[in-house]
């Protein structure tokens, strides 16, 4: 749930970044670029240090640096001085990310139990409450940066706490020697890794952009427009409350076309009609849509032979996170030439290219 409200505060926050520093979207794409290369490139060390500190003390020291530096990101004199802090921000959640999903994937081999939906769906929750959080503190006229200062404190806290409950090891960390470290994706890995990459590419762009195109397409205020976000995410968060119940009645690639194809159409109705409740609505369809993309394929992963969970989640996030990569600057890019409108297909595309890829999910041994 920490990561959750890290998130959902930043998308929120995302529009105020834009402001401080008088940025246009094209710049803006960079920020988020920032972003995502400390995501991906941490990805290439995040197994060997979770197999070295274990994911208890690597999930503390990830918590501590990403509220840092969220926390002060509207602080820096110019643009410039913002961008490596950006990149150790999205490094840090990257960290923090497979620490906690390398918890989860373990006490769900221990317990016999499929819990990774309802994990996933903390996450959503907290997205959703760190953007109403901050749509009621805009609306009361709370300043930016001091939402930043509180939300961020605050969170520090709670997941250094939450963190001392975590297992002490893991009975996979010391798998495959060297693999542990991190396992180059092929085969079925990268086949998984492509489909992480198509869902996180769509939910990458409603995270970063779906805020802006609200307030900046539609013409709503920002008080407003953080309610999308919240939104999207707590549908997303009930999906993944049913989605444990639901992987244990139907197949994994039924369930994950029909929510890929939920999510298309409903994001192109969206941006068709560009009107405020239908895309409140759209959102929410969106959110449920794409909720059980990472649940299920970030464990389908961990089932591949021969490699550390820790290593197998780094090795397919690490194509997926690279959605976050090509995501801000296509985005930027399209708006640029064209409209936020237009470069928002790119969910449509990307929710069509999950629906397809579904067939390739391995399905689960008995």
């Amino acid at each position: 749930m920490a990561l959750g409200v890290i998130v959902g505060t930043w998308g929120t926050h995302i529009p105020s970044v834009k402001a401080r520093y008088a940025l246009s979207e094209a710049t803006l794409s960079l920020v988020l670029l920032a972003v995502a290369i400390g995501t991906v490139l941490a990805l290439f060390i995040a197994g060997r240090i979770v197999g070295r500190l274990g994911a208890r003390k690597t999930t503390a020291l990830a918590a501590l640096s990403m509220s840092l530096m969220l926390g002060v990101a509207l602080e820096y004199p110019s643009v410039i001085a913002l961008l490596p802090m950006m990149l150790i921000f999205g490094a840090s959640m990257s960290l923090f990310d497979v620490a906690i999903n390398t918890e989860g994937s373990e006490l769900e081999s221990v317990s016999g139990r499929t819990i990774m939906s309802n994990l996933h769906g903390m996450f959503s929750v907290g997205g959703m409450a760190g953007a109403a959080l901050a749509s009621y503190l805009f609306a009361t006229g709370v300043a930016p940066r001091l939402q930043l200062f509180g939300v961020c404190g605050g969170i520090a806290i709670v997941a250094l706490i939450a963190a001392r409950g975590m297992l002490e090891t893991h009975a996979g960390s010391g798998e495959g020697g060297e693999k542990a470290h991190f396992a180059w994706p092929k085969g079925l890995l990268l086949i998984i890794g492509i489909l992480v990459l198509a869902g996180m590419t769509a939910e990458g762009v409603m995270y970063d952009w779906c805020v802006l195109y609200l307030k900046q397409d539609v013409g709503m205020p920002q008080a407003q427009a953080a309610l999308g976000y919240a939104t999207f995410s707590g549908a997303m968060a009930l999906s993944r409350f049913g989605g444990d119940l639901l992987r244990s009645r139907y197949s994994e690639q039924a369930l994950l076309r029909f929510g890929a194809t939920i999510s298309a159409v409903a994001m192109a109705i969206v941006l068709i009609s560009a009107n405020p409740l239908v895309a409140f609505v759209g959102f929410a369809l969106v959110g449920a849509g794409l909720a059980p993309v990472a649940p299920i394929l970030f464990n389908a992963a961990t089932r591949v032979p021969g490699v550390s969970r820790a290593a197998a989640i780094a090795s397919v996030t690490s194509i997926g996170y690279s959605g976050f990569m090509i995501g801000p600057p296509l985005i930027g890019s399209i708006a640029t030439a064209t409209s936020l409108t237009m470069a928002l297909f790119v969910v449509v595309l990307a929710s069509g290219l999950l629906a397809y890829g579904a067939r390739f999910v391995p399905r689960k041994q008995p």
